[in-house]
C-alpha cells in the first residue's frame, strides 16, 4: 500500500466539506454524555482506590 499525500489532503478537504457544525442542542447533548462518562470512569477510580486503601489499611 502506498500513502499518496495528494490523495490523502484531498479527502481532508472532502471530509471537511460534508461535515457540519453541530447546533447548541446537540453540542449540549454531546458535553453533557462526555461529563458523565468523565464522571462514571472517576467515580469507580474513586471506589477501587478507596477500598484498597480500606483494605491495606486493615493490615
Amino acid at each position: 500500500m502506498h500513502l499518496n499525500p495528494k490523495q490523502t489532503l484531498k479527502d481532508m478537504v472532502n471530509t471537511m466539506k460534508i461535515t457540519k457544525k453541530p447546533d447548541r442542542d446537540e453540542y449540549s447533548q454531546h458535553l453533557r454524555l462526555v461529563m458523565f462518562g468523565i464522571a462514571g470512569v472517576g467515580s469507580i477510580g474513586f471506589i477501587i482506590q478507596f477500598v484498597f486503601s480500606v483494605i491495606t489499611f486493615g493490615r
